[in-house]
């Protein structure tokens, strides 16, 4: 893993309604070091999906940089995994083939996609779950295979784009520990797009808040680890951090 800069970057486009070019993201810098986990909120429109775009290189910047330990981002990498908030699954393979497909696309021999995949599918507690097919899971172990495959390709820097925004909010709920456990783990590097900001506290070590396309706000996130919601539910520290967020969105 990695460490992910972004140097005053910025996005406009032209809007054909409007006839005038408008700015999605404005002069944003920041530095997630290796292995740090960031969450993003602000409102609809604030330019987070535009910004996690750009990073994983699936539309051009305007100006600026994004570099990658070091290395400037000129397109889509390997380096960079996303996962969305459909599963994208491929329907035809089994849960270990979905899991292994980065692997066999950089040429990882046969016996070596094996133990990946037992590795991370018992990282994620799906090792039963090797042989089926997505359409035999329920959407969090969908899910769960999504993370997994990402993180099977050994990326440098993982991008997250709201994953867990279709499932149920108690299935929502485990996969919120889940990811945190996983990440404890093997400490990728995580940039986590979200609109829920008790999900952004719980999860990150640090909130970045946006408002019109720049950054308002850096809130770091305290919290011990591991982290669980039967012990943060009640939590004064989690509910103030939870409430500053909060109003910093509102006030964005």
């Amino acid at each position: 893993m990695k460490s992910l800069t972004l140097e005053n970057l910025s996005k406009t486009y032209f809007d054909p309604y409007r006839g005038t070019q408008v700015t999605a993201v404005r002069d944003v810098s920041l530095n997630v070091e290796e292995g740090d986990f960031v969450a993003v909120v602000g409102p609809s429109g604030c330019g987070k999906s535009t910004i996690l775009n750009m990073i994983a290189g699936f539309i051009p910047i305007t100006s600026g940089r994004i570099l990658v330990g070091g290395r400037e981002v000129k397109g889509p990498g390997a380096d960079r995994g996303v996962v969305f908030q459909s599963f994208a699954l491929f329907p035809w393979k089994t849960v270990a083939e979905n899991v292994t497909f980065g692997p066999k696309m950089r040429g990882v021999g046969k016996a070596e996609r094996q133990r990946i995949a037992e590795e991370y599918l018992a990282l994620a507690g799906l090792s039963h779950a090797a042989d089926r097919y997505p359409n035999e899971l329920s959407g969090g172990m969908q899910q769960r295979v999504g993370v997994v495959r990402a993180l099977a390709n050994n990326p440098d820097v993982l991008l997250m784009d709201e994953p867990f925004a279709s499932v149920d909010a108690q299935t929502r709920m485990t996969l919120q520990e889940e990811l945190t456990r996983i990440w404890e783990q093997r400490r990728p590097t995580i940039v986590f797009i979200t609109h829920d900001v008790p999900e952004a506290v719980f999860l990150a070590n640090t909130v970045v808040v946006l408002s019109k396309g720049q950054v308002l706000a850096e809130v770091d996130i305290p919290l011990e680890r591991p982290r669980s919601w039967d012990r943060l539910v009640e939590d004064e520290a989690f509910k103030t951090l939870s409430n500053k967020v909060l109003q910093l969105v509102r006030s964005a």
